[in-house]
């Protein structure tokens, strides 16, 4: 973890991220950098819903779109009692979105949003921020649509950053930083195809 600084404008972000650098706001209020070793990876050939988790989204009635509403399924990530998006991250997230670098997946029941995931996307690489889930599986019907998007559309990397209990069951590994780094470089030298 770098030291605190200001959030840096859309174009300097993404270059950030190139480099393996990204943003978090701390319980300061101050937005640092990190740069974790080991980084947590998904595996993006292993990536697959299971029959139970299929089963329960077709009937609950579950629908998945992708960049329906991005503002909102960031706001849905931040609205928890601890966060680490700030109003300021929502708006230039939501500058590289128009860009076409910010992506979401959203979940919705009956016309409702319930779950939804957002990442930033450079070349081949797709940069996992967070998800959230206001229903049973919500979040998880996001995950699997967007990793079913990044293989279809032929995405050799997917960050999830650091590791937690909730993305270890998703099948997130860690992987020494300097592996990561050399799998980021090679996703960068493709074109960005989302």
């Amino acid at each position: 973890m770098s030291l605190p600084r200001p959030l840096p404008p859309p174009e300097k972000l993404l270059d950030a991220y190139a480099r393996g650098l990204f943003p978090m706001a701390h319980h300061d209020g101050r937005v640092y950098w990190h740069d974790p070793d080991p980084r947590a990876i998904f595996p993006l050939q292993d990536l697959r819903p299971n029959a139970r988790l299929k089963r329960f989204v077709r009937n609950e009635g579950y629908t998945c779109t992708i960049d329906r509403c991005f503002t909102a399924v960031m706001e849905g990530c931040a609205d928890r009692p601890t966060t680490w998006i700030t109003p300021g991250m929502i708006s230039v997230y939501g500058t590289l979105h128009r860009m076409g670098h910010a992506h979401s997946v959203e979940t919705w029941r009956d016309d409702v949003l319930i779950g939804g995931i957002y990442g930033v996307s450079i070349g081949t690489a797709f940069f996992g921020e967070s998800m959230f889930s206001h229903a049973p599986n919500a979040s998880k019907a996001a995950f699997h649509m967007l990793a079913a998007h990044l293989q279809q559309r032929g995405f050799t990397l997917f960050d999830t950053q650091y590791i937690n209990d909730h993305t270890r069951m998703l099948g997130a590994l860690e992987i020494p930083r300097e592996h990561f780094r050399v799998l980021l470089a090679d996703a960068l030298r493709r074109p960005n195809c989302f």
